[in-house]
């Protein structure tokens, strides 16, 4: 039997310790990672052996060769342009004339392959993909089997709504020579993206092999750290070179130990490596070829590379550190820190936990670094999160990290496009959104400086003047210390996931576009966007119907963005406006907090002036909370049913978007005027995506967002507001009679904790509770009972699981959401 190495990946996660180096080259205990694949494959039979290179090719020829030395027979093909998994095996196809092994060249496992390929052969299957259990699914390929291992789903690498199981793909296949008749030549062609879903489409034999044993992708610095701790405790099959010293130490060919230094194992002390009289190694600690220690260091859970220097009392806590580096006389070296090849940290130099330095850096004696050098920051579970990029003002987020989102988002589109930056009226978003301004012009990006214009007018400007994109800089609606970059792209809704993970790439790997002098990009104050965007809708809604209904309003600006452009356009549409919270120097825009009081302020208002209706505009005026004419607030909920029901009576048919969470209400309503539900992800991007078809009506979530497409596709509150005056205008019937004729249903939510390495074990039970039963993977697990559902969704940001569920009665509802919750609290632990 014959297997294929797939051995180009970059690890650009794994940086800076694969700056210089192809992933399946790292070191783990002092041999490549792709070294003890070749000598599992050795164990199990295989021995003609061949890699597919593309990342720095000629590292792997020049150490492996033709692998005579490790006893197998080793051939190379090196993709010229990239071919992606299945891609780069169908290139050497006509070597492969029967069943083989596919594997990952940067994984650390022990799995038995023998088992494996018996399992395909037994279920003559066309491929067999080895699957195991880990306790966060997110960066891998879930799977889901039936009993008899045959693939039903699979989900390449999922976000939390996604996650149905905790058994995922390791990136090892046994397959069939026939699998290449599924596989184009000569194109970027994936194992997991493309092919899986093309064989499980056409009902081919595709099988899951749920594997015991070790393994572990190595696709992080944190991964690697626990690779080298697992594998020294003796969680895999594994002998490390050298002989063993006492119980759990490993000394390697020609390494000198004082008697004094003191060593407690697990250790491993690399070849010719020298330990001085006074040094102490600590547990899980690895020291490469040739390095030194010198008196009165202190190692502990580190990892040192080959010819590596240690000074006297120098300290190494949780670290790795890359081949012939320097670390001078007391230098202290923080948990997490990642130090790439041909450094110097000086003496007395300190690095604070979790900072990168990359190849052939300099840190000068006595220094304190805090940030990474390349400017990498600490890696986060992702850059972005359930409100785009968020965190605490010059805390997470400063105006230099503000500079690098931008390159990073300047970086991912065209050289000279244009895209629009705006921000609420406060002193942090301004400065904000002058560091974004100069990190998208240093990419070659033009900008269109909206300064604090609602976000609707952003959008609307992008899609009108066919411009690139945007970037929205806002307070956060939960949290007045914390900001939110939200990213727009050319049709004027949120970007997708795949542009996020540009981004991110970009971000992370400091890969900036570095324009030239005379390329710079330039900065524009455009002079008629508001009234562009106010004459677009007031060409859309019926402002003669509007103007003679006479109405009044109060409206609360919540000290927003919306008093830019709402008292123009409700004075041109002839509505009688009482202004509360319009302007408030250095004011924050209102958070949660305040909402309450804001209620009660709209509520008495509306009531002593006898007006028909009240409005509450958040900041970025994207959501509106509506209060009736008897001071009575409008629950979130209840009002997105209302805008519902009225739109699809005024429309007649058509197409509205909510997300899963929802009632079911909402479906007999949508139909009793002849238009249809769809239902996508609990997510604003999800929604505004859907809302591009052009057969959508309306899109709208409960937490006062709706889109009227024809408008902006987008969340917009004062579009909402003026389609809400219409309908009111030509039904002639005050507002808390119109909520009144939304029918009662019983929807509750709740939350319960779940830590991160849990999540993908209890979606698995999850599944295998809700066997047999309409069940609905659209965002997380929604399973239909007789008489109402219940949705089970991973956050994607906190240790949390939420549970949606409705029932014909309150008391069913909560007897669902109680059964549900049980289960995660019996799994979770």
């Amino acid at each position: 039997m014959k297997a294929v190495i797939m051995a180009g990946g970059e690890g650009t996660r794994l940086r800076p310790l694969t700056s210089n180096q192809p992933k399946p080259m790292v070191p783990v205990i002092n041999r490549p990672v792709m070294e003890y694949i070749i000598e599992l494959l050795k164990s199990h039979g295989i021995t003609d052996i061949i890699a597919t290179l593309q990342f720095l090719p000629a590292l792997v020829r020049n150490y492996f060769g033709d692998g005579q030395d490790l006893g197998v027979n080793m051939a190379y093909s090196t993709e010229d342009k990239p071919l992606g998994t299945a891609g780069s095996v169908k290139k050497v196809e006509q070597y492969l004339d029967s069943t083989f092994v596919v594997i990952s060249g940067d994984a650390m496992t022990d799995i038995d392959l023998t088992a494996a390929v018996a399992f395909h052969k037994k279920n003559r299957a066309l491929a067999t993909l080895v699957l195991k259990s880990v306790p966060n699914p997110l960066q891998f390929g879930v799977v889901i089997t039936d009993d008899d291992g045959r693939i039903q789903r699979f989900v390449e690498k999922p976000n939390w709504s996604q996650v149905f199981s905790d058994t995922v793909n390791t990136g090892i296949y046994i397959l069939e020579p026939a699998i290449f008749n599924h596989i184009p030549a000569d194109q970027s062609f994936d194992f997991s993206k493309d092919l899986f879903p093309k064989l499980l489409k056409g009902r081919k034999r595709l099988f899951g092999y749920v594997a015991d044993g070790y393994w572990q992708d190595i696709g992080s610095i944190e991964q690697y750290m626990q690779v080298t701790q697992d594998l020294l405790r003796g969680a895999a099959v594994f002998q490390p070179d050298g002989f063993k010293l006492g119980r759990s130490v490993w000394l390697d060919g020609g390494a000198q130990v004082d008697p004094q230094a003191s060593l407690r194992g697990p250790i491993v002390i690399g070849k010719n490596a020298k330990i001085e009289a006074g040094a102490r190694i600590r547990p899980y600690s690895v020291i490469g070829s040739n390095t030194i220690v010198k008196t009165g260091a202190f190692v502990s859970r580190a990892v040192v590379g080959d010819n590596c220097y240690v000074g006297a009392g120098a300290e190494l806590r949780g670290c790795a550190i890359g081949r012939t580096c320097d670390i001078k006389r007391n230098a202290r070296i923080g948990e997490g820190v990642a130090i790439g090849d041909n450094c110097s940290i000086g003496n007395d130099a300190v690095i604070s936990p979790n900072v990168r330095i990359y190849p052939f850096k300099t840190v000068e004696p006595g220094a304190a670094v805090s940030a990474s050098i390349i400017w990498e920051t600490r890696g986060a579970r992702s850059l972005f999160g359930r409100q785009g990029i968020a965190g605490l003002i010059n805390i997470d987020i400063t105006p230099r990290m503000a500079m690098r989102i931008a390159g990073a988002y300047g970086s991912a589109i065209p050289a000279g496009s244009t895209v629009t930056v705006g921000s609420d009226q406060v002193r942090s978003c301004d400065i904000m959104r002058q560091a974004v301004i100069a990190g998208l012009n240093s990419t070659g990006v033009n900008v269109w400086d909206l300064d604090n214009m609602p976000a609707g007018v952003s959008r609307f400007a992008i899609i009108n003047d066919h411009l690139a994109g945007g970037v929205d800089i806002r307070l956060s609606r939960d949290d007045a210390q914390s900001l939110e970059f939200d990213f727009f792209d050319s049709n004027g809704i949120n970007i997708s996931e795949d542009m996020q993970g540009r981004i991110e790439k970009n971000f992370y790997r400091d890969d900036f576009r570095r324009a030239f002098h005379n390329e710079m990009g330039d900065v524009v104050y455009p002079p008629h966007t508001a009234e562009n965007y106010i004459n677009n809708a007031l060409h859309k809604l019926d402002g003669e119907l509007i103007r003679k209904a006479r109405l009044k309003l109060v409206v609360d600006y919540g000290f927003g963005r919306s008093i830019k452009v709402g008292p123009e356009l409700l004075g041109r549409l002839g509505v009688g406006v009482i202004a509360l919270n319009g302007m408030g120097a250095a004011r924050p825009a209102l958070d949660r907090d305040e909402i309450e009081r804001s209620l009660r302020q709209v509520s008495q208002s509306v009531r002593a002036l006898k007006a028909d209706l009240g409005v509450i505009i958040d900041g970025p005026s994207e959501r509106v909370i509506f209060v009736d004419e008897k001071g009575q607030r409008i629950g979130q909920s209840a009002a997105l049913i209302m805008m519902l029901k009225l739109v699809c009576e005024d429309k007649g048919a058509g197409t509205v978007v909510l997300p899963m969470s929802v009632t079911q209400a909402a479906d007999d309503i949508a139909a009793l005027y002849g238009c249809e539900v769809k239902r996508v992800r609990i997510s604003p991007a999800a929604l505004m995506e859907a809302a591009l078809d052009e057969h959508v009506i309306f899109a709208g979530a409960e937490g006062g967002g709706y889109i009227f497409p024809d408008m902006v596709p987008a969340y917009a509150a004062l579009t909402s507001l003026g389609k809400l005056l219409e309908i009111m205008a030509r039904k002639r019937r005050p507002l808390s009679v119109l909520a009144g004729q939304v029918p009662r249903y019983h929807v509750q939510h709740r939350q319960e904790v779940c830590a991160w390495d849990r999540k993908g074990y209890v979606m698995r039970q999850m599944m295998d509770a809700t066997r047999g039963r309409k069940v609905e993977l659209i965002d997380g697990i929604k399973v239909y009972t007789p008489t109402g559902w219940a949705l089970m969704l991973p956050d994607p940001v906190e240790p949390v699981c939420h549970i949606y569920v409705e029932g014909d009665t309150e008391q069913h509802a909560e007897a669902i959401a109680s059964r549900y919750a049980a289960l995660i609290r019996k799994h979770r632990a």
